[in-house]
């Protein structure tokens, strides 16, 4: 359902299914609290022309910590409108802490709403962009790097058991 949403999306803003236009709008997207990943299509982009790998890294890393950026300020208003300086101690080790948290951005599942909640306390703006960049943008070059060293039959054999729903040997 989300591949679609986004396949139409492309398509409306006449954006290439495959480019780096499409890897920032999907990393962007995937670093809101919208359940996305942004990591096939970095790697897509890569493996079809690895020459782009940097381009691709430098533009995955800036949309994914945009939407990081938007988190922390849905966190920072969602804490002017519905909370009143009442903290709780669940997030005492976010503020112990502090911006660099934000080095676990990166993480599925927590590191969106991390992000939200550093809003929500308001840490230190600017420090926390920071250190969501450099999280975001080592688990990318890992993750491209990493993947990039399976071999191609891999791949392929993936396609093929995804496209006919017949069990891997």
């Amino acid at each position: 359902m989300i591949e679609s949403a986004i396949s139409w999306l492309l398509g409306v803003l006449a954006v290439p299914q495959v480019g780096l236009t499409s890897v920032f709008l999907i990393s962007l997207v995937s670093a809101t609290l919208l359940p996305l990943g942004s990591e096939p299509a970095v790697f897509a982009v890569v493996k079809v022309n690895g020459a782009l790998f940097w381009p691709v890294i430098g533009v995955a890393t800036v949309g994914n910590t945009l939407g990081g950026m938007i988190n922390y300020w849905m966190g920072y208003c969602a804490k002017r409108t519905f909370a009143r300086e009442r903290e709780t101690r669940w997030f005492g080790w976010l503020q112990r802490f502090g911006a660099r948290t934000m080095l676990l951005a990166w993480l599925p599942a927590i590191g969106d709403p991390l992000c939200a909640l550093a809003g929500w306390l308001k840490l230190p703006f600017w420090a926390c962009v920071v250190y969501m960049a450099i999280g975001k943008f080592l688990r990318y070059v890992t993750m491209t790097a990493i993947l990039l060293h399976v071999p191609d039959g891999f791949w392929h054999e993936i396609a093929v058991w995804m496209s006919l729903g017949v069990d891997l040997p």
